[in-house]
């Protein structure tokens, strides 16, 4: 493992031992005792570092994806700015005790993003870096350091999810297979730390 992503990964786990001092952890920090609703971005209105245009929010599914995924935060970048267009990065599982499970791709219509292929896409993962003190400053660093520890896995992935969704679309039109519904999640890795 590289350098950076060694202290990634430490950073990573240095959140979770804080957090887990004061009886927390990632999910719990997120959700804040809130009732949890299926779908409901948890913190509302989400979350957006206006130095990076790093943007994300926790939802879960019901059912959920598996019997160890809680739900999962969806990362996002905003290179222009708040007002600008928004695009997905990756999606980060965690169990119900806020332990990292799994990351993951999604079609376009998922989260409604404006679409860019896989290699701007890749080119945007670094800049994801949530450097804000609200709603948790350590789920924020938490969430920087799980993408900068994985960022090869993740552009592996993001990779596949072209690649899954010029298949999905055949010799058909790829733009209409990033609204079909049949086709969610695209590319998927679990970590095995749960």
């Amino acid at each position: 493992m590289d350098a950076e992503r060694e202290r990634a990964a430490q950073e990573a786990a240095y959140c979770e031992r804080l957090l887990a001092k004061s009886g927390e952890n990632v999910l719990r920090e997120t959700l804040r005792d809130a009732p949890v609703t299926a779908w409901e971005h948890y913190p509302p209105g989400d979350v957006f570092d206006p130095d990076s245009g790093g943007q994300w929010y926790y939802h879960c599914h019901l059912p959920p994806a598996d019997d160890i995924e809680h739900g999962h935060f969806h990362c996002f970048v905003r290179p222009e700015g708040a007002k600008g267009p928004v695009h997905h990065l990756i999606a980060v599982g965690v169990d119900a005790y806020g332990k990292l499970h799994r990351l993951f791709t999604v079609n376009q219509w998922v989260v409604g993003d404006t679409w860019l292929d896989a290699e701007p896409t890749i080119a945007l993962v670094p800049r994801f870096d949530m450097q804000l003190a609200k709603p948790g400053y350590l789920v924020n660093r938490w969430l920087t350091a799980v993408i900068t520890q994985y960022q090869p896995e993740i552009e592996a992935l993001i990779r596949e999810r072209d690649a899954v969704i010029a298949k999905h679309a055949g010799a058909g039109d790829v733009t209409a297979a990033r609204d079909d519904r049949a086709l969610e999640v695209t590319s998927s890795l679990v970590i095995g730390r749960s």
